[in-house]
């Protein structure tokens, strides 16, 4: 089941990708995406601290979002 846009954590950046309250804090979009997936130590869960900014961010975004073991991660973009 895709990420639901409508339970988005209140970290994530604004723009195209997101993640939702079902993530397991599992560290796969973080290590896909460094520059863009954030922890929270606050709630032990991932958000997309900054929105990708160029192509090859674009595509580790995208990776993420395809390798989230409970599709936790949503592009509206």
């Amino acid at each position: 089941m895709p990420a639901d846009p409508n339970a988005r954590v209140a970290e994530n950046a604004p723009g195209s990708f997101y993640v939702d309250s079902s993530c397991i804090d599992c560290d796969v979009c973080r290590d896909a995406a460094p520059e863009n997936f954030t922890r929270s130590f606050k709630h032990a869960y991932s958000y997309v601290g900054k929105q990708p900014e160029t192509e090859t961010e674009r595509i580790a975004c995208q990776e993420a979002l395809e390798t989230c073991p409970v599709d936790a991660i949503g592009n509206d973009g």
